[in-house]
């Protein structure tokens, strides 16, 4: 019989986020034992650049989408698909590691399905931001801009604790300041790219979300369109 007073030691990860991290988890160990050789043989090393082609978000295929005003599903799919690629397993393994942590404190405080929301609207929203913003050639892939998607979740959730603490604000954005703090100091000394810009779109895509999707907003939101 099981103890009805058993408290597990961890709590057990949410649904939604087991998923998602088994989605990018899946792939990145496929493309990692391909470029290992123990599966796919030789024609397997190429594996991950065919991947990048195919399913990477690329500037100029949505230039073009713009520009003839044709949206093929084939390409469309880019702004979802860019996210469940990576450049390698320890560049996955970062994104992997955000989106539990991260993940995790979201769904507890916000759902489940504000996590998926918010996961892929800011994947989404940041890749078609930093398209527009930049013509940037070289190619986006990688679930950043979706985790970061959900470091401004839980900004969003520190941010209204604060407030009703009465403590300063500004303490909800030390984490995605450090972040780019860091990220910044690694642009100095190496050649970092322009990519940092759509994680931080998708910072604000998340964040911004929250005043619909956090409990009680919604609500709030309502009750001041009406008293305008």
């Amino acid at each position: 019989m099981t103890d009805p007073d058993f408290q597990p030691p961890v709590n057990p990860m949410p649904a939604a986020v087991t998923l998602l991290f088994l989605a990018i988890a899946g792939i990145e160990a496929g493309l990692s034992l391909a470029e290992a050789g123990i599966i796919g043989g030789p024609g397997a090393v190429g594996w991950r650049l065919a991947l990048v082609r195919d399913y990477g978000f690329s500037n100029e295929v949505f230039d073009w989408m713009i520009a003839n005003r044709r949206f093929p599903a084939s390409e469309v799919v880019r702004v979802v698909s860019y996210s469940f690629v990576h450049l390698g397993f320890t560049h996955a393994v970062f994104a992997m590691v955000l989106l539990l942590a991260l993940g995790k404190m979201v769904a507890e405080a916000m759902g489940q399905t504000a996590v998926v929301l918010i996961f892929f609207a800011a994947g989404i929203m940041g890749a078609i931001l930093y398209a527009l913003v930049l013509d940037d050639p070289i190619w986006l892939v990688g679930a950043y801009p979706n985790v970061y998607g959900l470091i401004g979740a839980y900004s969003f959730v520190m941010w209204r604790k604060l407030a009703n603490l009465g403590e300063p604000q500004y303490r909800a954005f030390l984490l995605i300041a450090l972040l780019m703090g860091i990220q910044l100091l690694w642009g100095v000394f190496f050649e970092a790219g322009t990519q940092w810009l759509a994680d931080l779109f998708g910072f604000f895509v998340g964040f911004g979300l929250c005043f619909v999707l956090a409990p009680g907003e919604w609500a709030k939101l309502r009750a001041r369109v009406r008293h305008r």
